[in-house]
């Protein structure tokens, strides 16, 4: 006997991740399928678990991965299997979702169902461009309209003798490509000319764009600014509020595309940050963190821990792989009794306190010559030291000890390599001149991104591009390759990155 899944019919709200239910998300997270949309914030995805099932089903303008019978069928298919299934839609599934039509399918095949709803588009669109859909100085009344309807259609469903004088704000979705025709009828039945009318693509997305004019010369305005599909219509006079009231395009990165070429699984908190501040993310890693090849110099040491006085974490890396060969070795935190710990840089000192243990120290500067000066007055003489870090490193830490009379140890801790990178869909954004800026977090990612996008063309293709650079050792590698590096925090840390490109914008 087969078992039936069950199918969440999800909304997923506009475009910024943000803005799905937490209902939503927990749905996504224990999905066996993911059947999701073209209008869909694919960052959602990476929500999932590692062995769920993505089946892209998008549609975009007019172009169709399949028919909307044929996704039905798919989501019956698929939870008829035993599946649970999180059908993944832009907006609200139940306006102009089509939601409707997919839970009717649904109870005709006997497919048990919830539906979560989303952020309609209707209301967070013109919220993030700063119109109000209801005020009590403008209007008390709403309408969410089609736009999508045929022109050429013997009768409309739209009432618009009705809403063109009726209603105080009118949304429309769907309506890009009939914008004439949808002007025209609002001025044929008896709308004043001069509304306030208000184009939005892409909104809620740190991409949005917007055009506002009236109804008698959107049409050309929307025209001369080549604005697309996906985008929301709103008429009425609520447009002009947008002036006062615009504080999403008012964030200090909006509009700046920003290259991040940290390595995957650590980009996510620098990208937030960019994106709470406006900007538009474009993750490009350059580099990968892995296991080393063997573990004997880090087993070795760990096996005499007892005998170091010191240990050096330089990175967060070095801490996590350190932590999770202790365990791998069926040892634990007890075993690190006696020796003292430093760590350079907060980030590095916060990693080490999620396993419960604090610093000794922390240099002041947060890089290898703040730890030499730090250790510097520890009477460092005759201590023995051990640094698990990268395979391929700076030498000065271990060098300079020894020569203050150190015994120092090197361990191979984990390795920074060169992952596969989507190279061209990012090389040509940079050559359509489409990249703010480039960012670089380490040395080893300014040699990989040399390398990843060809050591004669990278000089060409980033010019105009402004480089940023974590600290004073990673800027002077991007000089070393011809770069000009643009920001450059004094601190040298993710947060303090970030706000360093907000003051390098406010002045530019």
């Amino acid at each position: 006997m087969s078992v039936t899944g069950k199918v969440y019919l999800i909304g997923a709200g506009p475009g910024d991740p943000g803005l799905i239910t937490v209902k939503g998300l927990e749905c996504v997270k224990k999905a066996d399928v993911i059947i999701y949309d073209y209008l869909a914030n694919e960052r959602l995805l990476d929500q999932r678990r590692p062995d769920a099932e993505l089946v892209y089903v998008g549609k975009q303008g007019g172009r169709h991965t399949l028919p909307q019978e044929e996704i039905n069928k798919l989501i019956v298919q698929k939870a008829t299997e035993g599946k649970i299934v999180a059908r993944l839609k832009g907006g609200d599934p139940f306006i102009f979702g089509r939601g409707g039509e997919e839970a009717e399918d649904l109870v005709d095949s006997g497919i048990p169902f919830e539906v979560v709803p989303g952020v309609t588009a209707a209301t967070a669109v013109p919220t993030y461009a700063g119109i109000p859909l209801t005020h009590r100085d403008h209007t008390a009344s709403v309408a969410f309209v089609t736009g999508h309807e045929d022109p050429t259609k013997p009768e409309s469903k739209v009432h618009w003798d009705k809403i063109s004088t009726g209603i105080g704000t009118l949304v429309f979705f769907m309506g890009m490509k009939n914008l004439e025709n949808i002007v025209g009828n609002l001025i044929a039945h008896g709308r004043n000319a001069e509304t306030p009318v208000a184009l939005i693509q892409w909104g809620t997305r740190t991409d949005q764009r917007v055009v506002t004019g009236t109804l008698n010369d959107i049409v050309g305005k929307v025209n001369d600014a080549k604005l697309g599909p996906p985008a929301i219509i709103i008429v009425g006079d609520v447009v002009k509020l947008r002036q006062k009231l615009n504080w999403y395009e008012s964030k200090p990165l909006f509009g700046k595309r920003v290259v991040v070429t940290r390595s995957r699984d650590q980009a996510s908190v620098f990208a937030e940050m960019l994106i709470d501040r406006g900007a538009t993310t474009i993750e490009f890693p350059t580099i990968d963190v892995v296991p080393p090849a063997s573990w004997d110099e880090l087993d070795r040491a760990i096996q005499g821990i007892e005998s170091y006085d010191w240990i050096i974490f330089t990175s967060a890396n070095a801490v996590k792989f350190f932590m999770e060969r202790l365990r791998g070795l069926g040892k634990d935190l007890r075993i690190l009794k006696g020796v003292n710990i430093c760590t350079v840089g907060p980030k590095t000192a916060e990693s080490l306190e999620s396993f419960g243990l604090r610093a000794d120290l922390i240099p002041a500067e947060f890089k290898a010559e703040g730890v030499l000066a730090a250790l510097g007055g520890a009477n460092i003489k005759g201590k023995k030291v051990l640094v698990p870090r990268a395979k391929k490193a700076r030498e000065l830490i271990p060098d300079k000890l020894r020569e203050q009379g150190a015994e120092v140890t090197v361990a191979t801790a984990y390795e920074n390599v060169r992952p596969a990178a989507d190279m061209e869909r990012v090389k040509k954004m940079f050559e359509e001149r489409k990249i703010s800026a480039v960012t670089f977090t380490s040395s080893s990612t300014v040699h990989n991104f040399v390398e990843i996008l060809g050591q004669k063309e990278y000089i060409k293709i980033i010019d105009g591009v402004q480089v940023a650079c974590i600290g004073p050792v990673t800027a002077k590698t991007a000089e070393e390759y011809g770069m000009k590096v643009d920001i450059m925090p004094k601190d040298y840390t993710i947060p303090a990155l970030v706000d360093a490109m907000v003051e390098f914008y406010k002045k530019s």
